[in-house]
C-alpha cells in the first residue's frame, strides 16, 4: 500500500509539473487576455446576473434551476475539504507564500471558468428536470468528439463522486471523532459513515430540484458561519496581521526555510490545492452551470467566475488567516484539517470542536451533493438507462461510507492526479472551442452597451452548429411549453447522432 501511495504521488506531481501548471497558466492568460480581462472588467455584472429572474414554463414553474441555485450547486462541490483541509495543507508543505499562488491562479483562472461554463450553458440539453450538460456535451457538440465526452465523463465520475466524495466523508468523520477525543470509540466512524450515506440517499434520489434546494440553505448558511468563525479569530490576533500580508507576499517568491519548500514547490502546491479548491478550469463547474435558465450563455459564465472568487478570496483565504495568525512557527505543521483544527481550537479553546464539526459538516455534505450532481449528469451523457444511473447512485452512497471508515491518503493522492488528467482533457477542448465563447461575450456586451437585458438564440451565431436549445426568444424568455420542446430536442439529438460533424 505504501509503495502504491508513493508511486501515485511521484505521477501525479510529475503530470502536474510538466503537463497541468503550464496549461493551466498560459491558457489562463490567454483567455484573460482575448476577453479583456472579462474576470475583472464584468465583475458588478456578475452580481447582477446572480440575482436574475428564472424563466418559466406555460404552467408557471422555473424551467429549470435559478442562475443562484446553479451557483450554489457549484460552490457546494467547490467549498469544502479543499478550502480547510486543503489549504492548511498548502501552508504546511508551501508556507505561506503558496496562498499568494492560490490567489493568483484564481484570478487567472477565473477566465478559464467563464469560456468553460459559457460553453456549457450554449451547448447544453433538455430533461426531464430542465437543463443538463457540461464538458461531455460541448465536446460531443461543438467538437464532434463523442469519445473525448465519454472519456471525460469516466475521468470525472471517478474524481468527483468517488474519490472527492470519500475524501469529504473521510473529513466530516475524523473531525467529528476528533472533538470526542481519547472519548472517540471504535465504531464511532460506522455510525458517521452510515448516517451520512442515508442523508445522502434522501437527497440525491428526489432528483437536482431537491440537491438545489438543499444546497442554496446549506452553501450560504455555511459559509457565513465559517467567514464569522474566521473574522473572530483574525479580530482576537489583529496585531499579527500585517505580518502575515507580508509573509505571504515575501515567501511567494523565495525558499521557505520553515518547511524546506522550494520557489517552484511553493507555486506548485499552491495551484494544485487552489484549483482542486476552486476547480477553475476543471471542467466540474460547468455541469452545475450548465443546468440553470438563463437568457443568454454568458451570464452563467459570469456567474461561476464570481463561484471561483467566492471560493478562494474569501473561503479560502479565511482558513489562511486562521492558521497564520495563530500558529506563527510552521516548523513541523501537521497537512490538513489538523492544522486547521488546532489552530482554531488554540485560539478559541476546545469548545471550538464542536462548531468545527458542525462547520465541516455542512461544507463537506454540501460538497458531495454537488459532486454526486456532477457524477449523475455524466452518466446521462453516457446512457440514458435508468438501471445504470440507479447503479451509480448506489455506487456513490457506498462511496461516502467506505471514505468514512479508511484512510485518506492513497485517495488524496489517486485524486489529485485524477483531477490533473481531468484538468488537461477539458482545457484542450475549451481551449479548441474559445473562439465561440468569445463571440458570445461580444453578443453579450454589444446588447448590454445597447441597454438590452442580453438574449440569445441560436440565429445570433447562424454559422454554429448542434445547439439544441436557445430556439426562439419566447422559449428563451419563457413562457415555454417543456414536453413539446423536449420532444423536438429527443429529435434533435437523434440527428446529432446520425449526422456528420460540420464546423
Amino acid at each position: 500500500m505504501d509503495a502504491a501511495n508513493d508511486w501515485l504521488l511521484l505521477w501525479g506531481d510529475n503530470l502536474w509539473t510538466w503537463a497541468v501548471l503550464p496549461v493551466v497558466v498560459l491558457l489562463g492568460l490567454y483567455f484573460t487576455i482575448r476577453s479583456g480581462v472579462v474576470q475583472f472588467r464584468l465583475l458588478p455584472e456578475m452580481f447582477r446576473t446572480l440575482t436574475d429572474k428564472t424563466p418559466r414554463t406555460t404552467d408557471g414553474k422555473p424551467q429549470s434551476v435559478s442562475s443562484f441555485q446553479a451557483f450554489t450547486i457549484s460552490a457546494a462541490s467547490r467549498v469544502g475539504v479543499g478550502n480547510i483541509a486543503g489549504v492548511g495543507t498548502a501552508i504546511a508543505i508551501g508556507g505561506p507564500g503558496a496562498v499568494f499562488w492560490m490567489w493568483l491562479m484564481a484570478f487567472i483562472g477565473g477566465a478559464s471558468a467563464f469560456i468553460e461554463s459559457s460553453l456549457a450553458q450554449l451547448y447544453k440539453t433538455r430533461d426531464k428536470d430542465g437543463f443538463r450538460g457540461g464538458p461531455a456535451y460541448y465536446m460531443q457538440r461543438g467538437l464532434g468528439a463523442r469519445w473525448m465526452g465519454i472519456l471525460f465523463a469516466i475521468i470525472l465520475i471517478i474524481c468527483f463522486p468517488i474519490a472527492f466524495s470519500s475524501l469529504q466523508a473521510n473529513t466530516i468523520q475524523a473531525t467529528i471523532s476528533g472533538s470526542f477525543g481519547d472519548d472517540a470509540v471504535g465504531w464511532l466512524p460506522w455510525v458517521i459513515g452510515i448516517s451520512l450515506a442515508v442523508l445522502m440517499a434522501l437527497v440525491i434520489f428526489g432528483g437536482v430540484r431537491r440537491i438545489a434546494s438543499v444546497t442554496q440553505t446549506l452553501v450560504p448558511a455555511m459559509a457565513l458561519l465559517y467567514l464569522l468563525l474566521g473574522l473572530v479569530i483574525v479580530a482576537i490576533h489583529i496585531e499579527r496581521l500585517p505580518e502575515v500580508f507580508a509573509t505571504i507576499f515575501t515567501q511567494a517568491f523565495g525558499p521557505n526555510e520553515v518547511v524546506g519548500a522550494t520557489l517552484g514547490y511553493i507555486i506548485l502546491t499552491g495551484v494544485k490545492r487552489g484549483m482542486f479548491s476552486n476547480e477553475a478550469g476543471l471542467g466540474s463547474a460547468p455541469n452545475a452551470g450548465a443546468s440553470a435558465a438563463v437568457t443568454h450563455p454568458v451570464k452563467q459564465g459570469l456567474v461561476q467566475t464570481l463561484g471561483v472568487y467566492f471560493d478562494t478570496f474569501l473561503v479560502c483565504s479565511i482558513t489562511a488567516f486562521i492558521v497564520l495568525v495563530s500558529v506563527p512557527d510552521l516548523a513541523g505543521a501537521e497537512r490538513g484539517i489538523s492544522l486547521t483544527q488546532g489552530a482554531i481550537v488554540g485560539a478559541l479553546g476546545e469548545w471550538s470542536n464542536v462548531l468545527l464539526s458542525i462547520i465541516i459538516f455542512l461544507l463537506a455534505f454540501s460538497s458531495i451533493l454537488g459532486n454526486y450532481y456532477y457524477g449523475e449528469s455524466n452518466i446521462e451523457f453516457i446512457t440514458p438507462r435508468p438501471g445504470v444511473l440507479l447503479g451509480y447512485r448506489i455506487l456513490a452512497v457506498v462511496a461516502v461510507l467506505v471514505g468514512s471508515i479508511v484512510s485518506a491518503d492513497l485517495v488524496w493522492n489517486f485524486a489529485d492526479g485524477a483531477m490533473g488528467f481531468m484538468a488537461l482533457v477539458n482545457l484542450v477542448a475549451i481551449a479548441l472551442l474559445s473562439g465561440v465563447a468569445f463571440r458570445l461575450l461580444k453578443d453579450y456586451t454589444q446588447q448590454r452597451r445597447e441597454g438590452r437585458d442580453p438574449v440569445f438564440t441560436r440565429d445570433r451565431l447562424p454559422d454554429v452548429r448542434n445547439i439544441e436549445v436557445w430556439e426562439d426568444e419566447l422559449s428563451v424568455t419563457g413562457p415555454i411549453d417543456l414536453p413539446v420542446k423536449r420532444r423536438q430536442a429527443e429529435k434533435h439529438r437523434d440527428h446529432l447522432h446520425h449526422a456528420p460533424h460540420q464546423e
